[in-house]
């Protein structure tokens, strides 16, 4: 994904990870299920069968490259819909299709102030690289100005959709049955039309970071959404989060899973096993119950199950969120989750 607003003033575009990660990505690329890749003798071996192979021998490229192929595909379809209405939206006006855009953004864009570009440059001064206000106001004008040209476009084709034909999206998201064990923390109704089950790691800045987004849906979304945690510590790159998830178990021992959960996250620089005891004796937390069930490891295999789990389906990298088996990677903004969401709470009609 292309790097926030502040990478793209600052030179070439640039290519980084919203999530904490211990593989590569891999590149799309697929033909039809139902196509012959061999024979072997009287026997033929189709695609559909390499496929399944695939899913057992790599899981985690497998679903990179299923969920690839489909993002690509839902982009050229998003495209074409644009296309269209844009299309007859500017047969009425006169003007062609660029035409009628063009002279609809200019209705709502309004021009960069020099006090928007000083805010913006203040408040990213850590990404300037030392270079000054001077220096970095076009760039930043130049950058602010096509964000609010976009805004505009996607406003413009969301009240187009409003007033157009009907749209009827046929095209099938990749889907992956997440189990959902009686033990994993779960804040919603079982019965919420949409389940979002998260592979997650207490370690891990993105993980942190998505953190609001997923307290922002559950206020929004209300009982309309169930939360479910799935512990996935990534120990190479965060040796104490596993022993953090154990901890968050132990918590939830005492009735308070999610009130540690919490705590982690916001104080990500303290999970040593002395940090974590005193975590749990500030939350009021008997402490002998606690310190034994974390000095035991009494929830070390629960922790390990989260990883297999995620494993199998293809994790690996963390924040993974299912939506309703739907895989969303990365700590991605509210838009992409609601998006999804949305479409879940449609079908389920």
């Amino acid at each position: 994904m292309i790097r926030s607003m502040t990478r793209a003033l600052l030179c070439t575009a640039a290519v980084t990870l919203l999530a904490c990660s211990t593989a590569p990505a891999q590149q799309p690329g697929a033909p039809s299920p139902g196509d012959v890749a061999a024979r072997i003798g009287d026997r033929a071996v189709t695609v559909r069968e390499l496929d399944e192979r695939w899913k057992q021998d790599d899981p985690a490229q497998n679903a990179e490259v299923t969920q690839s192929i489909y993002d690509g595909r839902r982009a050229a379809l998003e495209a074409i819909i644009a296309d269209s209405l844009l299309t007859e939206a500017a047969k009425g006006s006169g003007l062609s299709t660029d035409g009628y855009l063009e002279a609809e953004i200019g209705k709502r864009v309004k021009p960069i102030t020099d006090a928007e570009v000083t805010t913006f440059y203040q408040g990213n001064l850590s990404q300037m690289q030392g270079r000054s206000l001077e220096a970095m106001a076009p760039a930043i004008n130049r950058f602010l100005t096509d964000q609010r040209r976009a805004q505009a476009r996607e406003a413009i084709l969301d009240e187009l959709r409003k007033k157009g034909p009907a749209i009827r999206v046929a095209l099938e998201a990749p889907r992956l049955n997440v189990a959902i064990a009686a033990s994993n923390p779960t804040l919603g109704r079982a019965t919420a039309p949409v389940t979002l089950v998260e592979f997650s790691d207490y370690q891990c800045p993105y993980c942190q970071r998505v953190e609001p987004t997923l307290k922002r849906l559950r206020e929004a979304y209300g009982d309309k959404i169930r939360f479910v945690w799935k512990d996935f510590p990534l120990t190479q790159i965060h040796p104490q989060a596993f022993k953090a998830g154990e901890a968050a178990h132990c918590a939830g021992d005492q009735g308070k899973y999610w009130e540690l959960h919490d705590v982690l996250f916001n104080k990500q620089q303290e999970l040593q096993p002395p940090d974590l005891k005193r975590h749990a004796a500030e939350l009021g937390l008997d402490a002998n119950a606690f310190n034994q069930c974390l000095d035991s490891s009494k929830h070390g295999e629960r922790v390990r199950d989260g990883v297999s789990e995620g494993g199998a389906l293809g994790v690996n990298s963390t924040p993974t969120i299912f939506i309703n088996g739907r895989r969303l990677s990365g700590a991605q903004p509210y838009e992409a989750f609601t998006a999804i969401i949305d479409e879940e709470l449609a079908r389920a009609k």
